[in-house]
């Protein structure tokens, strides 16, 4: 059920949720509401993730995994079979499918794994070092620039 919600007093105030925005606006794709694979998403910790995918019928080598910048996409293709076996009732869906995940800022795929037609998806987030928050210490009355000494400034010291 969408609701339509407007965030415009919320683009005002922010900076740099453009993307988010956006994926809140946008209507949801087909594949999205048809709800096949299945899918679980569990969080293992404190920065670590699991997307498992019950894909009951498929090889390993029918399923791609591809990772792109914050996207996930799980292809599955079945070979083509000769079988010509006469169903009575077939209700295992082992349709081909494409599902797609939207990842967050600095989530990495770290692997995968496949297991009693389970597709298990590790995710980590990776957050680099220059965003993480750090302790800045306070100094003098001085100021920073009299602190900071610039490249140019030792190699003439040193003339």
């Amino acid at each position: 059920m969408r609701t339509n919600f407007d965030f415009t007093p919320y683009r005002r105030s922010t900076v740099g949720f453009d993307r988010l925005f956006d994926l809140l606006e946008t209507e949801p794709r087909g594949d999205v509401a048809e709800g096949y694979p299945p899918f679980d998403i569990v969080k293992d910790g404190e920065d670590s993730y699991r997307v498992t995918l019950a894909i009951a019928g498929f090889r390993p080598e029918e399923i791609e995994v591809i990772a792109q910048q914050n996207q996930l996409s799980v292809t599955g293709k079945r070979a083509a079979s000769d079988s010509k076996d006469a169903y009575l009732h077939k209700g295992i869906a082992m349709r081909d499918f494409e599902r797609r995940f939207q990842l967050a800022d600095f989530i990495e795929v770290g692997g995968a794994s496949f297991e009693h037609g389970l597709l298990s998806i590790e995710l980590k987030r990776v957050v680099p070092e220059a965003m993480k928050p750090r302790k800045i210490a306070i100094g003098s009355d001085h100021p920073v620039a009299d602190r900071i000494e610039a490249p140019q400034d030792k190699a003439r010291e040193a003339a």
